[in-house]
């Protein structure tokens, strides 16, 4: 990321993932980008649009899977995970908000800079990882139809999401390491930012961040989906009736995933392009411009899909509607047997008194 000549740094949404760089190129060659007042004037209102809509919505998620009186099953122990996960995100994002409004001056203190920004990170593994827990039981439903009984647990489902939250917390150690609040005195701001010690660990690290949050679940999820469109054209040609209810699971893994892709592919894309201008193997300032522009953008889109799969759930899950109508209907039935019961109460202390 380049410091702006003739405005703040970007300390917004690249800081979020990557360094703060300073570059002599864009600072004597490269013009200054019209766009940027525009977004950053338009980002806290969109962050905390998101936020708002966010934890209502996975809260609700989390309250539809965690209080039906019916045990969750495997992959809807994934999917509450991918919301805890959703909401951890969202949860952090006023703060940014609010250092975006403040013109990127950190007011919260050190420790709430690693500590947002650790959760934020959290979000970006461990959400691509709790659905290749779901391509894997999809595909172990749909292709080992024989053996996914003795898999497919829920035990061994809550052994995977324990794994994924830790696996997820180690590769965001960087961040919480990494992390710091830093005064810059040519912009008066304390700067929340990522403070590698060397170039070469800048780009180790956000290597690691494709390489781990990109490429190796995407192709397991890949092969996983080759897999279980095949097992679904047999079942469709063979007329397995019996199956029906793990391909309408099937149907809700794949809408999930596909909004993972539109959301996050766009985002990895750039921090590859990013990645490798910064490895000097690409330059020029058009692209420099392009990047740091894009990088706004499809960070956000990013975070949209944290708001965007719980309305999925809803639209494609059936499954799901249907435990959300059984709570509500529970939790009115207790309802209306409490305030008879209060009703009643009452009448039997009024004729104790008469």
């Amino acid at each position: 990321m380049t410091f702006q000549p003739t405005s703040l740094p970007d300390f917004s949404t690249t800081a979020v993932y990557g360094a703060p760089t300073q570059n002599s190129t864009n600072d004597t060659l490269c013009p200054d980008s019209d766009v940027w007042e525009w977004l950053q004037a338009r980002q806290p209102v969109y962050i905390l649009i998101i936020t708002v809509l966010g934890i209502m919505f996975n809260v609700f998620v989390l309250m539809v899977f965690c209080l039906h009186k019916k045990p969750c099953t495997v992959a809807e122990i994934y999917l509450s995970n991918l919301a805890a996960a959703d909401l951890v995100l969202v949860s952090c994002l006023p703060f940014w908000a609010v250092y975006i409004s403040n013109r990127f001056n950190w007011s919260f203190g050190q420790f709430m800079c690693k500590a947002i920004n650790l959760g934020i990170k959290l979000n970006t593994y461990c959400s691509i990882y709790f659905l290749v827990l779901v391509s894997i039981d999809r595909y172990v439903a749909l292709v080992h139809t024989m053996s996914h009984g003795r898999m497919r647990r829920p035990k061994y489902a809550k052994l995977g999401c324990l794994l994924v939250w830790g696996f997820g917390l180690l590769l965001s150690v960087p961040a919480l390491v990494f992390r710091d609040v830093q005064y810059f005195p040519e912009y008066d701001v304390n700067a929340c930012f990522l403070d590698y010690p060397s170039h070469f660990a800048e780009l180790l690290f956000d290597g690691m961040l494709i390489i781990f949050s990109f490429l190796i679940p995407i192709s397991i999820i890949s092969y996983c989906t080759v897999k279980i469109i095949r097992a679904l054209k047999i079942q469709a040609i063979e007329r397995f009736s019996g199956e029906r209810t793990e391909q309408k699971a099937t149907t809700l893994m794949m809408v999930v995933l596909l909004a993972f892709l539109i959301c996050w592919v766009p985002f990895h894309v750039v921090t590859a392009l990013d990645v490798l201008m910064r490895a000097h193997i690409l330059a020029g300032c058009h692209l420099s411009n392009a990047l740091e522009v894009c990088n706004q953008i499809v960070t956000y889109l990013a975070f949209f899909n944290s708001v965007l799969n719980p309305i999925l759930y809803v639209i494609v899950g059936k499954n799901f509607r249907k435990k959300a109508e059984e709570l509500f209907n529970q939790w009115t039935i207790i309802r209306i047997t409490s305030s008879e019961s209060t009703r009643s109460n009452q009448s039997a202390t009024l004729k104790t008194l008469m």
